[in-house]
């Protein structure tokens, strides 16, 4: 897996991945998106149990679909989620939003 491109600037992340995982990428794409509204709900109610366990379902999934950066991103939810951290989570839920809206995935 490669990422490059900076998604601050607007730029694409071009994620290489796998061809065997064509068929399951998008699934899992699809359900990381909801993850973020879920998130953007638990933090509203500060449900920290919920964003603590969707953080460590990111941090075991991301990299087993080629996605080091949901590995990475759900491994800092959790850990703001354990310190009751909202300021981070806020930020990290932002990440994986901006994240999401910016990969490339190109199957190699």
């Amino acid at each position: 897996m490669t990422q490059t491109c900076d998604p601050n600037r607007g730029d694409k992340i071009i994620v290489h991945v796998d061809p065997d995982l064509k068929e399951l990428v998008p699934g899992f794409l699809k359900s990381r998106h909801k993850d973020v509204k879920s998130l953007v709900a638990a933090v509203e109610r500060s449900d920290y149990e919920t964003i603590e366990a969707l953080g460590h379902t990111m941090k075991g999934d991301g990299g087993g679909y080629g996605f080091h950066a949901i590995t990475d991103i759900g491994g800092s939810l959790e850990k703001a989620a354990s310190n009751k951290n909202l300021q981070e989570i806020r930020k990290w839920v932002k990440q994986l939003s901006v994240y999401l809206e910016s990969v490339e995935i190109v199957y190699k």
